[in-house]
């Protein structure tokens, strides 16, 4: 893989459409009359991202569409399940999820209307949904944070199954309500099957392992030594680094070649419900725009997913290529529910 996640069979007119975008907003930012030029109205947004994240774009694309966005912050398991209730009647426009799978689980629900091409264009086949209703904005790794203090690399073992080892016992910590762990498990699922999904969760919890509310949290307790490593996506250590400096004693590791290292996606998808599409796609599509791909990757530390070379990385970033991920379709992490029956059904919730 290359350092970004748009890199191979990349469309060969995503160069135009990305400079016919970037010409078309510089001629409205020009002429001053951003709002007068946009869709009119409100666009509501279910929002898996947390507001430390993604708010500071979103304000940003209301400064420069004048479309007004409610954003509803939450878990995206939990949104997602919102959604399917309210069916006909949700507000939402947008969902805006932490995973591929929750995206995958309105799709197969029929609940997210298909992209126009141009949006579905600007990025891989591999970074949006079969039937075209969501697309990628932005990537993500698996990683294992680990105290610098206690461990080196070398102490480590090279899959996630060497953490069922006992001598892991009280040493780790998870948070097996977030999204971005579930999502990890149903991949565990995909790639090596529903047995061995389970006797990973068993091997495990016999390691007590920690409970804590979010990714943030355990990385945070492993800088304590309260555990001496948490399963967390990679960008959470780029945040801590940024507040408190290199010394800051948590490094990632990268097990090599199994789900441990899977790279997922955060997502868009517009409902089929929504009440203002044209606004709803201009929001995708400026989530996709040079701008807020480089805020992805400086600010929160991610992957972009569109192909632009100008885009500037973050110098610490893990280079994708040197990540040993196993392939996924990531449109097969659909079946959250049955992750959660079988978080349910290990005892892990």
């Amino acid at each position: 893989m290359n350092r970004r996640m748009a890199i191979r069979r990349f469309p060969a007119n995503v160069a135009n459409l990305c400079a016919a975008a970037l010409l078309a907003l510089a001629v409205v930012v020009a002429s001053g009359s951003v709002a007068l030029a946009a869709p009119a109205g409100r666009i509501t947004v279910y929002s898996g991202r947390s507001q430390a994240l993604v708010g500071p774009i979103v304000e940003e694309f209301t400064k420069q569409t004048g479309i007004e966005v409610a954003v509803r912050y939450g878990d995206t398991a939990a949104l997602a399940a919102t959604i399917l209730e309210e069916g006909n009647n949700s507000p939402a426009d947008v969902f805006w999820a932490q995973d591929a799978g929750a995206l995958g689980a309105l799709a197969k629900a029929s609940r997210l209307e298909r992209l126009p091409a141009e949006i579905l264009n600007l990025v891989d086949e591999r970074l949006r949904s079969p039937e075209g209703v969501w697309v990628a904005t932005s990537g993500r790794a698996r990683v294992v944070a680990y105290n610098t203090s206690a461990l080196s690399e070398a102490d480590l073992p090279d899959t996630i199954w060497g953490f069922t080892d006992p001598k892991w016992s009280g040493r780790i910590g998870w948070a097996p309500t977030n999204a971005s762990f579930q999502a990890f498990v149903t991949a565990i699922r995909v790639l090596e099957g529903e047995q061995r999904a389970a006797e990973w969760l068993r091997g495990i919890q016999a390691n007590r392992p920690r409970v804590y509310s979010n990714n943030s949290a355990a990385v945070e307790a492993v800088s304590r030594r309260e555990v001496d490593v948490a399963f967390v996506n990679h960008y959470y250590l780029y945040q801590f680094l940024r507040e408190r400096g290199d010394a800051f004693p948590v490094r990632n590791y990268y097990t090599k070649g199994d789900p441990g290292a899977i790279i997922n996606v955060a997502g868009l998808g517009i409902l089929r419900t929504s009440r203002n599409k044209d606004a709803a796609q201009r929001f995708v599509e400026f989530m996709l725009s040079r701008e807020a791909q480089q805020y992805f990757a400086r600010q929160t530390f991610e992957y972009p997913v569109i192909d632009d070379p100008s885009i500037e990385l973050d110098p610490r970033l893990l280079p994708l290529e040197a990540i040993q991920a196993p392939e996924l379709d990531l449109s097969r992490l659909d079946d959250l529910e049955g992750t959660l029956e079988l978080l349910q059904r290990v005892g892990v919730l």
